[in-house]
């Protein structure tokens, strides 16, 4: 794929519609483009993290480590313009998830120094990785009162 290709599509990930063409070209020339097939894992919950991933094409769930040790739990799914592994690097700790991808995947792989830089250069950038971040936690608290409640309610 051209390197305008790859601008055009980041251009329609909402964290990086208001970026400068020419920043974007520099992220797609900086970042590693990346295939996996179904069933392959773009990264594993525990693993450091090193890197973001903009999903150009495709769809992938992200899997949880469940709490009895009985496998993986299913919370969630990205496709096509989302950005994932973000929060590994925001936070400076491990993977928080397995994301695996459930259809074939094309996407960008972001090394964190570049997407720190980009989050200093562009803080509109940062406003609205905030926004996607509080976003996340409001819907995780909403799930976790709810299955509380359900819990609660079936003892």
């Amino acid at each position: 794929m051209l390197l305008k290709d790859e601008v055009q599509m980041l251009r329609r990930v909402p964290l990086l519609a208001g970026i400068d063409q020419t920043k974007l070209k520099l992220l797609a020339f900086t970042s590693d483009r990346v295939s996996f097939a179904p069933g392959e894992v773009l990264f594993n919950q525990g693993d450091p993290g090193d890197a973001a991933y903009v999903i150009l094409t495709g769809k992938a769930d992200i899997l949880v480590n469940s709490s009895n040790g009985d496998g993986q739990i299913r919370v969630a799914e990205v496709e096509q313009n989302s950005l994932v592994g973000e929060i590994a690097i925001l936070c400076d700790v491990s993977r928080t998830a397995t994301v695996q991808a459930s259809t074939p995947v094309e996407a960008l792989r972001i090394r964190k120094d570049h997407f720190v830089k980009m989050l200093t250069d562009y803080p509109e950038m940062t406003i609205e990785v905030m926004r996607v971040l509080a976003d996340r936690l409001s819907q995780t608290t909403t799930e976790l009162t709810e299955a509380r409640s359900l819990a609660k309610h079936s003892n």
